[in-house]
C-alpha cells in the first residue's frame, strides 16, 4: 500500500473543500507520481489541471481530475515538509541552542537546516548539507527565496565559525543559485573580534556580485546567553564597536544605492539601539524585506503607528475608556515603547500606562529582546508591581501560534500568578494602539481582574519607578534593579 501524505486540515472555500477533501484523508499521487515532499506537490500543483489519488478515511480510493488554474489546493499536511526534517550538521560557534540551558522542551533543542524550510518560512540555511541534487530541485522548481546563512565569505574562516570542513566550498552552491538566477537572502551573524571589522567589510564586498538575485543582507549581533560553558569564547559588542559597525555598513550602502539602486546590507535594529545612534529613515530599509531578523522592526512600528493616530480621532475610535494598564516588553525595545505610549497618551487623555522593562534572569542580562523572555522572569518581576486592569504583552513572546512561553508556562499561567487579564499584542504598530485603545472588557473580571486604589498604588512606588514627563503627558517606566 502506497504511503501517501496525511491531510491535516482543508481550507474553507478551497479547492480541496469543493472536491469534497477532509482531514484524515491521504494523498497517494499527482499525475500518478508519488510525492516526496513540498517541493515535489508545489511544483505539481503549479499546473492548470492535475489528477489526484487520494485515499479516502473510509479506505475508498478517489481519482480527481481538478482545473485549478495555477491554485494553491487550500490544504495542509500533518507534516509541513511532507518528509523528515533535515538537522543542522554543523557546530556553530554563535549558535544560540548550544547556549540553552537544559529541561526545556525538546523543540527546542533541534537545530534545523532544511533548504525547504527556507522556502517554507523563511529559515536561514547554511547549504552545508545540501547535495547537488537539492541545488537543481530549487532550480527546477523555481523555489525562492533561498535564505542563507552566509556569516563570512572567507572559506577557511567559515569552516571555523561552522566548525564544518565543508562550510567553505558549501559557498559554491551560492553561485549556481546565482547563475539560475534564484532569489536570495542573505544573514550575517557578527561574532567580536572572528568576522566582524575587515571580514565584514570582505565579506559585503564579496556578496554585491550576486546582486540583483541575492536582494538583501542582514548583519545581526551574536546573541550570548549567560549558558556559555565549554563554548567557543565569545563577548559582546561594545557601543563604541556597534557605532563602527553601523558606519562600516552605512559606507557601503551609500556606494551599493549608487550602483544598483538598493541598499541592500542592512544592519538589525540592535545595532542602532545598542549604540544609541538614530534608525535608518524608512526608505533605507528597501521595502522591509529583512524585517523577520529584527531589521526595520522599529521603524516600520513608528511608521505604523503614526499613521494609525491620524486615521483615529477621539470620538472616532469609538469610547475611550479612562484606564490604568501596563506593558511588558524587553529591555532593549522600552525605551521606544514608552515614547509610542506618550504618543497614544497625548492624542487620548484618560489612559494611565506602565512600561515595565523586564530583565532576562532565565538567559542572562545580555539577552535584551522580547522574545525571550520567559513567564518566570515576567511574574518573578511584575507580581508586586501595580498592573492596572491588564496587562499587555508583545505576541513575540509567545510559540508562534499559540498562548505558550518559552518555559512552556501559559498566557493563563501568567494571568492567574499576576491576578490581571493579559492582551497579547500583534507585532503591527496599529495593534499597538488598538490594545493601549481598547475599552475594558465585561469578560475580564473572569480573568481576576483586580485594580489597586490610588493609595495602595502610591504606596507601591519604590526607587525603581521613574516617572517621566514627556512632553506633559505622564509615563511610568520601571526599570528592576542590577541592570548594569
Amino acid at each position: 500500500m502506497k504511503k501517501g501524505h496525511l491531510i491535516k486540515s482543508v481550507d474553507p472555500g478551497s479547492i480541496a473543500e469543493e472536491m469534497e477533501l477532509e482531514p484524515g484523508d491521504v494523498l497517494l499521487t499527482i499525475d500518478g507520481d508519488e510525492i516526496e515532499d513540498i517541493f515535489d506537490y508545489e511544483y505539481k500543483i503549479n499546473s492548470e489541471e492535475i489528477t489526484l489519488l487520494v485515499r479516502k478515511k473510509n479506505g475508498e480510493e478517489w481519482e480527481l481530475d481538478i482545473v485549478n488554474e495555477y491554485q494553491d489546493l487550500g490544504i495542509t499536511f500533518e507534516n509541513g515538509l511532507m518528509s523528515d526534517y533535515r538537522s543542522c550538521r554543523n557546530k556553530c560557534i554563535f549558535c544560540f541552542i548550544d547556549q540553552m540551558p537544559p529541561g526545556m522542551r525538546e523543540t527546542l533543542y533541534f537545530k534545523d537546516d532544511d533548504s525547504r524550510l527556507s522556502f517554507l518560512q523563511g529559515n536561514y540555511i547554511t547549504l552545508t548539507n545540501m547535495k547537488d541534487k537539492d541545488i537543481e530541485r530549487i532550480i527546477r522548481f523555481k523555489l525562492a527565496p533561498i535564505n542563507i546563512s552566509v556569516q563570512t565569505t572567507n572559506p577557511e574562516l567559515r569552516c571555523k565559525m561552522l566548525h564544518n570542513r565543508f562550510a567553505g566550498e558549501a559557498l559554491q552552491k551560492i553561485d549556481r543559485l546565482y547563475e539560475a538566477d534564484i532569489p536570495m537572502n542573505g544573514q550575517i551573524v557578527l561574532c567580536r573580534g572572528v568576522n566582524d571589522g575587515a571580514e565584514l567589510d570582505r565579506s559585503i564586498h564579496d556578496l554585491t556580485k550576486y546582486i540583483p538575485a541575492m536582494q538583501s543582507v542582514s548583519v545581526v549581533p551574536v546573541g550570548l546567553s549567560k549558558y556559555r560553558d565549554g563554548l567557543y569564547p565569545l563577548e559582546p559588542f561594545t557601543p563604541e564597536q556597534l557605532g563602527d559597525t553601523i558606519d562600516l555598513i552605512e559606507k557601503w550602502q551609500k556606494k551599493i544605492y549608487a550602483e544598483h539602486g538598493i541598499h541592500f546590507i542592512h544592519a538589525s535594529d540592535e545595532f542602532y539601539m545598542g549604540a544609541g545612534r538614530p534608525l535608518p529613515e524608512a526608505d533605507r530599509y528597501d521595502g522591509y524585506i529583512q524585517l523577520e531578523n529584527g531589521v526595520g522592526m522599529i521603524r516600520l512600528m513608528e511608521e505604523e503607528i503614526a499613521e494609525a493616530l491620524e486615521q483615529l480621532h477621539p470620538g472616532e475610535a469609538g469610547e475611550v475608556c479612562p484606564e490604568e494598564i501596563s506593558i511588558a516588553t524587553g529591555r532593549l525595545a522600552a525605551p521606544y515603547i514608552e515614547q509610542y505610549v506618550e504618543r497614544v497618551c497625548r492624542q487620548f487623555p484618560g489612559k494611565k500606562v506602565h512600561v515595565y522593562a523586564i530583565r532576562n534572569d532565565f538567559f542572562g542580562e545580555r539577552i535584551t529582546v522580547a522574545g525571550l523572555i520567559t513567564a518566570k522572569d515576567l511574574i518573578a518581576q511584575l507580581k508586586e508591581q501595580p498592573l492596572g486592569s491588564r496587562l499587555l504583552l508583545p505576541s513575540a513572546m509567545f510559540r508562534s501560534g499559540e498562548e505558550t512561553f518559552l518555559d512552556d508556562l501559559t498566557r493563563t499561567d501568567v494571568q492567574n500568578a499576576l491576578q490581571v487579564p493579559v492582551d497579547i499584542v500583534k507585532s503591527s504598530g496599529r495593534d499597538f494602539v488598538e490594545a493601549i485603545l481598547a475599552p475594558v472588557k465585561e469578560e475580564s473580571s473572569r480573568h481576576g481582574e483586580y485594580e489597586p486604589d490610588p493609595e495602595e498604588f502610591a504606596a507601591q512606588m519604590d526607587d525603581n519607578w521613574q516617572e517621566e514627563d514627556l512632553d506633559g503627558v505622564q509615563v511610568y517606566a520601571y526599570e528592576p534593579e542590577d541592570l548594569d
